[in-house]
């Protein structure tokens, strides 16, 4: 429906209701707010690629900068990934009525991942940083004294994750909820 030459924004919205936009709204603003805080925390107690050991040969504090993508993939990509994560952000917005968003848990989701997602381009679009802090190190530590860890995260990371997990978990629902059943099947071929 085009309403003076534009998308009008029935079309864009998927008639969601603005209850369900501002839900969307406050999760995605308190993980941002949350994401930025825990940042700031490190910036402020923890110098560059320094740590903290919190539990020993478990976890710990770091203050590493990440420059690519999830497991420093596309590493020294800092303005090429914020461009992806602009556009990702858009299309996310503009298609979030093809997503579950009529439930809470689907608008947590997406909250989630739009929060996440502003969080890190903060990171990569502040002059003063220009990478992602990530500061969350889970590892283990072998008697032999190296170190196995998984790569270092932060907030906005984890929203991500768990809103592409929620959004995983939800179209597995209606997908099992949309299947009919062994008896229905018989019944249906007799």
């Amino acid at each position: 429906m085009l309403a003076y030459g534009i998308v009008s924004w029935d079309k864009i919205s998927g008639n969601m209701s603005a209850e369900a936009n501002r839900r969307m709204g406050i999760i995605a603003a308190a993980t941002i707010f949350f994401d930025q805080f825990t940042k700031f925390i490190v910036l402020k107690y923890l110098s560059y690629a320094n740590e903290k050991v919190i539990i020993p040969g478990f976890f710990k504090f770091v203050h590493w900068g990440n420059t690519g993508a999830a497991w420093s993939m596309f590493n020294g990509n800092n303005e090429l990934l914020a461009v992806v994560s602009l556009i990702a952000l858009l299309v996310l917005f503009l298609f979030r009525h093809h997503f579950d968003t009529r439930t809470y848990l689907g608008q947590i989701s997406l909250g989630l991942i739009f929060g996440g997602i502003v969080g890190n381009l903060i990171d990569r679009l502040s002059p003063s940083r220009k990478h992602v802090i990530d500061f969350i190190y889970f590892y283990l530590q072998p008697r032999d004294g190296r170190e196995i860890g998984f790569p270092a995260f932060n907030v906005a990371d984890t929203a991500i994750c768990t809103g592409v997990g929620l959004l995983f978990l939800l179209s597995w629902r209606q997908e099992m909820q949309s299947e009919p059943t062994g008896p229905t099947i018989a019944k249906e071929r007799a």
